[in-house]
């Protein structure tokens, strides 16, 4: 079965590429799907670059780039819109998009309906606390979807029961160049900010993986 690899540069979805095609007979093709969001020029310069490195290199079926406005539905004053990401030691709901998931899943849906690819896979993983990051979601939306675009679709999270540690593990495993993903929600240009969760996150599962972090975080107030 082809598959789709719903990429964002991020940690998460990085390794999860790289395994994909690891594994697959025939090359994976990555999706970035835009939502007109802050961080978002970043993110595209980043999955350029991961793109271009070992062990993705030649691996993969060139990036699809799709978008969906969301600026029309989450107000102008969003921290997604305006940057103002949520602070370092805040939960990880405090991240939460509506209907991200959604977005994400439905064009990219669309978008292998017409080129025949059949299942797509996404980074959830095990600590994702949000109504569409579970299982029963997952299920549902691809019956519907199949049902909808007559196209027999699959949507996998292989990773929904790791956590971020595990998939770095994997990631160096696989030879991921950690440095040249981003997890971050107010980069500075292709920088990490070291001063929102994400940062927090990604951070602590470096410490957590016993493996040094690669990351340059603009202010290390937090990461030192």
């Amino acid at each position: 079965m082809t598959t789709a690899v719903l990429l964002s540069g991020g940690l998460d979805s990085a390794v999860l590429l790289a395994d994909e095609a690891s594994r697959s007979t025939e090359a994976v093709t990555p999706i970035y799907v835009s939502a007109g969001l802050a961080w978002e020029a970043a993110e595209r310069s980043i999955v350029a670059r991961l793109l271009d490195e070992e062990p993705l290199r030649g691996r993969t079926r060139p990036l699809v780039s799709l978008s969906v406005d969301m600026r029309d539905v989450y107000a102008a004053t969003h921290w997604s819109v305006t940057g103002n990401a949520p602070a370092y030691h805040t939960p990880d709901e405090d991240v939460y998009l509506p209907g991200r998931n959604i977005i994400l899943l439905s064009k990219s849906a669309v978008y292998c309906a017409a080129a025949n690819i059949g299942r797509i896979v996404i980074g959830t993983l095990d600590h994702n606390p949000f109504p569409d990051a579970t299982p029963h979601f997952r299920a549902s939306i691809a019956q519907t979807l199949s049902l909808g675009l007559a196209h027999a679709l699959q949507i996998d999270a292989p990773y929904a029961n790791s956590s971020k540690t595990d998939v770095i593990r994997k990631g160096a495993a696989l030879g991921v160049p950690f440095e040249s993903t981003l997890s971050c929600m107010k980069p500075v240009g292709t920088m990490h900010c070291g001063t929102c969760s994400k940062c927090r996150e990604r951070h602590d599962a470096f410490l957590d993986a016993g493996i040094a972090d690669p990351t340059t975080y603009d202010s290390v107030m937090f990461t030192r």
